[in-house]
């Protein structure tokens, strides 16, 4: 038996008593992730992203073993509930245009003391201030810098499109009308590298590509490591009192961790190990969080039909972004239908061998998206399930 037949006995041993559509997390998989993270980070903390996790329990899991500190959020209204739900330091890694949270936020001491806001653009700070509403607690600020790699004199650009902050002096800038500013306090600095930890590097059957991204990634860390310790400078020159400078993601951790300017790595996706990491060279996670939809049709020979499974991942639309059929092996998509709505017609040799009610089990693409389609996560170890958790949808929640 393959050890990935017997994950599969497992599972559905686990889940027998639950009927499908289900998702789980196999504990000691999610464990020797964080394992191989803390291992990667050679010692600087991490900091996890809470979009890739989306489950109070896994956060509160995870955050509770000695090398991971503060949680990383994705949106002004989660940063508050979570703060409230008693996580104590809280960075919002975009910015923000919620006039009542930010209302919330400076009225509350404790609060401003645990969530740190994002900004690249004084009109930011313009907002917060229209929604104070009488709340005069300090915000805490982070700059953030785009860590876009710009060639050929800036006619080519590679990186994801997020702050307009590209040089020292711009970030600078930034930090002293801050400064000038009463009722907020530049804190942090985050970059983050999309372009290295994001993008694989072993896309298989594009040998040619994979070179030239292993290329693009090694040339994008020199660049940056240079432009974030003279960013670190600069801002430190203005904001002496600098708490932390966040840096990297799953895909990056060992690289961004080595520069002197990191202070903090943040990671997320890494304890789930969706299947857009499975063409990293830099790592090899084990797959730890899946769902299973039931067969529900054997239309002939070499065919079923599974409920549901058509939860696509965010991003540029293509084949990279769907669930993968996963248990049992050697299962794929019709070409002419794919991860439907309601229905998934499954081809392969192994739909011979299954039965209406059986399940098959599937990896989504992204990491906390799942979480988003399930109200709660079954806690696997062995083949038992030991605990039902909810995930943010299942306490009421959908932030995006």
């Amino acid at each position: 038996m393959t050890a990935r037949a017997a994950d599969r006995a497992r599972y559905d041993r686990a889940t027998a008593h639950l009927d499908a559509p289900v998702a789980i997390v196999d504990l000691e998989a999610f464990d020797a992730n964080a394992d191989d993270l803390l291992r990667r980070a050679g010692g600087k903390p991490i900091r996890v992203a809470s979009k890739s996790v989306r489950c109070r329990a896994l956060l509160e899991r995870v955050l509770a073993r000695d090398g991971f500190a503060g949680v990383m959020s994705f949106t002004l209204a989660e940063s508050l509930w979570l703060a409230r739900s008693g996580f104590e330091d809280v960075l919002l890694a975009y910015p923000s245009a919620d006039r009542a949270r930010y209302a919330e936020l400076t009225a509350d001491p404790k609060l401003a003391s645990a969530v740190t806001v994002m900004i690249d653009d004084v009109a930011q700070l313009d907002l917060v201030d229209a929604a104070r509403d009488g709340g005069r607690e300090v915000v805490r600020v982070c700059l953030e810098l785009d860590t876009s790699l710009k060639l050929f004199g800036g006619r080519v650009r590679v990186g994801a499109r997020r702050s307009p902050l590209h040089s020292p002096a711009e970030v600078a800038d930034l930090a002293r009308a801050v400064a000038r500013r009463p009722g907020f306090e530049v804190v942090g600095v985050m970059a983050y590298e999309g372009h290295v930890a994001g993008v694989g590097d072993a896309v298989v059957g594009r040998p040619l590509r994979s070179r030239a991204v292993r290329l693009m990634q090694a040339a994008a860390r020199r660049e940056l490591a240079e432009r974030r310790a003279a960013v670190v400078r600069a801002v430190r020159a203005v904001a002496p009192g600098l708490e932390f400078v966040n840096g990297g993601g799953t895909g990056s951790v060992q690289h961004t961790a080595a520069e002197d300017a990191v202070t903090e790595i943040a990671a997320g996706s890494g304890l789930y190990v969706p299947r857009l990491f499975d063409n990293y060279t830099s790592f090899r996670g084990r797959p730890a969080a899946l769902f299973a939809q039931p067969v529900v049709r054997r239309p002939g020979v070499g065919v079923v039909t599974v409920l549901g499974g058509g939860y696509p991942a965010s991003g540029a639309a293509g084949k990279d972004r769907l669930p993968v059929p996963y248990l049992p092996e050697g299962l794929r998509y019709d070409p002419q239908e794919g991860p439907g709505e309601v229905q998934t017609p499954l081809l392969g040799t192994p739909a011979d061998d299954l039965l209406i009610g059986d399940k098959v089990w599937f990896r989504h693409a992204k990491a906390g998206e799942l979480c988003e389609r399930f109200d709660t996560l079954h806690l696997v170890e062995g083949d038992t399930v030991t605990a039902t958790v909810p995930t943010y949808r299942g306490e009421g929640h959908t932030f995006l």
